[in-house]
């Protein structure tokens, strides 16, 4: 089999015991599964002994897509798409409760993520989302309020996501070997959340994290008046962003037009 490529931040699971807990971490037997960058298939082969209903992979590389379809040419149950999963409309192809696995190429991992919330119907398709990050971004993302690692990337996902489970591998547990330690995370997709733009919220938190130094009374005086300000009863404008709890963020997302 072929070398993995780096241009595509290709680095393969292999250890079978991480392989095993990763599909164990919910229920697969006549699911829905997607599975975003399979590789070799390692991932693959065990959800299949799981029974699943349908399975669609997506993956980029060429060679890799085209091994798979021929691995699996006579496979009724899996479809195999040669696409750029940042390219593809995953809302058009995900059917109801689906499971999705992602094995996800660190150098887009969040880009993965936030599209996976972006989807335009809610609740959405998807009833579990298992992807795998670096540690460092996997941290930002589940980090809770008042933590060291809050930031964007965790009000964002706590719009519309719950995070249910996550579990650290080592780059031993990889081919080739990576120079960090990855996590799992599992998400749900919350059924009620805050009414808010995630594309007006995405420039809201960019706005506000570009000065994390900084008091807020600056930044919220660019994009409120002062009567929204004023409806703001639990904001202290001499606060930093870090300190700013994630419903605030959707208030005033909910509050620009």
């Amino acid at each position: 089999m072929k070398k993995a490529k780096k241009s595509l931040g290709q680095n393969f699971l292999i250890d079978k015991n991480i392989i095993n807990k990763i599909i164990n971490i919910t229920q697969i037997k006549d699911k829905h599964i997607l599975e975003i960058g399979p590789g070799r298939g390692a991932l693959t082969e065990e959800i299949l002994k799981k029974k699943p209903k349908s399975l669609i992979i997506i993956e980029k590389d060429d060679d890799l897509a085209d091994f798979l379809k021929k691995k699996y040419l006579t496979n009724k149950i899996i479809e195999v798409y040669n696409n750029d999963v940042l390219k593809i409309n995953l809302e058009k192809i995900v059917k109801k409760d689906t499971i999705v696995f992602g094995n996800l190429p660190y150098n887009i991992s969040s880009q993965i993520l936030i599209k996976m919330i972006k989807f335009k119907k809610w609740p959405t398709n998807y009833s579990n989302l298992i992807f795998m990050f670096q540690k460092e971004l996997g941290e930002k993302i589940i980090a809770p309020f008042k933590s060291l690692n809050y930031g964007r990337l965790s009000i964002i996902t706590s719009l519309k996501l719950n995070i249910m489970n996550t579990f650290i591998i080592s780059p031993n547990c990889f081919k080739p070997k990576p120079k960090v330690k990855s996590i799992i995370i599992q998400f749900k997709p919350k059924k009620k959340f805050e009414k808010c733009d995630i594309i007006k919220l995405e420039s809201i938190t960019n706005l506000f994290f570009s000065r994390k130094r900084k008091m807020i009374n600056k930044t919220i005086n660019k994009i409120l008046n002062k009567k929204q300000i004023s409806m703001l009863k639990d904001l202290d404008l001499t606060k930093r962003p870090s300190e700013i709890p994630p419903k605030i963020y959707f208030k005033i997302t909910s509050m620009v037009t």
